[in-house]
């Protein structure tokens, strides 16, 4: 695991389109609260931040973070989650920020282990206590845009080579394995993935490789994904969970670029090494840029959704 800056973005509400899905919506299910196993061994320090910084760095075996919300790190331990998905809580685990040190003892320092330890801090330094439930709650449905059923210039079938190589389960130059691993960022902005992975945009010149997908900071570039993946992709950005209802089959190439709103964008300066593209303050939000571009829209829904639920959890004491 590398060195990564998380910085959460505001909530801030987009425009509800004013269309309406009748057709049945299908039950979309929210990564759950997961039983961790056997309890891990290790070491922490936990103190309230009021000099700013707003970073975690994942090491194996070791989460350092500094002045970070706690909303955030239950979202990585329960989830990933996006925001909309963590419900409940009061109003301090998004308002104040955190300096954590925690060390894993003994072990290999797996995936697995290191979410383990997150949540075994989170329970035991502030007694969170959540739960699971399905909510209905408002969704997009991700449509074709024209009756003739016309695709836009920037959404092409994948080239019969991509299609034979993401069969074969192979991935492309830079890409994720059919898996869809290595994509987007559950927060839809470009930043860090679970455990702090670190998804930038990507190059913006040329075709996307077969296998790969980006986005974040105006730009979505995807080579040989499916509509699924692609929906599930765009949840982060609109702020909603976002279903495939095109009934388009098969490896799609998509290089989709708009004018995000401010709770698109990263807060403050980006990581070192990333350097952001430019993006047209002219441009078409996301909404126009899938009708203009691809040839798809996004539909309001209504749906089930599965959340996590903050039953309970109080400051904690420093050391």
């Amino acid at each position: 695991m590398s060195n990564v800056l998380m910085r959460p973005a505001p909530m801030a509400a987009l425009a509800v389109l004013t269309f309406l899905v009748v057709a049945h919506v299908p039950r979309v299910r929210a990564q759950a609260p997961q039983d961790p196993g056997a309890p891990v061994q290790y070491v922490a320090s936990v103190k309230r931040n009021t000099t700013g910084g707003g970073q975690i760095r994942m090491m194996p075996g070791t989460i350092s973070a500094v002045g970070v919300p706690i909303r955030l790190l239950i979202r990585q331990a329960y989830g990933p989650l996006q925001d909309f998905q963590l419900i409940g809580g009061p109003d301090w685990i998004s308002s104040d920020r955190f300096d954590i040190e925690a060390r894993l003892e003994g072990g290999a320092p797996s995936q697995p282990a290191m979410l383990g330890m997150l949540r075994q801090l989170l329970e035991e330094r502030f007694t969170l206590k959540v739960h699971n439930e399905s909510r209905e709650v408002p969704i997009y449905a991700l449509v074709l845009a024209r009756g003739d059923g016309r695709l836009g210039s920037e959404l092409k079938p994948s080239a019969p080579e991509c299609v034979a190589l993401m069969a074969a389960g192979g991935r492309g130059r830079g890409g994720p394995g059919p898996d869809g691993r290595g994509g987007p960022p559950p927060d839809g902005r470009g930043g860090p993935g679970p455990l702090g992975r670190l998804q930038g945009p990507g190059p913006l010149d040329g075709p996307a490789p077969c296998g790969s997908r980006g986005g974040g900071f105006g730009r979505f570039r995807a080579g040989g994904t499916t509509m699924a993946q692609f929906a599930a992709a765009l949840s982060g950005q609109a702020q909603r969970v976002v279903i495939d209802k095109t009934s388009l089959t098969g490896l799609y190439d998509i290089n989709l670029s708009y004018t995000p709103t401010p709770d698109q964008l990263p807060q403050g300066p980006p990581p070192p090494g990333v350097e952001l593209p430019a993006i047209d303050p002219n441009g078409p939000s996301l909404f126009t840029a899938i009708q203009e571009q691809l040839g798809l829209k996004l539909e309001s829904a209504r749906g089930p959704v599965d959340v996590v639920v903050i039953d309970s959890i109080a400051r904690p004491t420093e050391n």
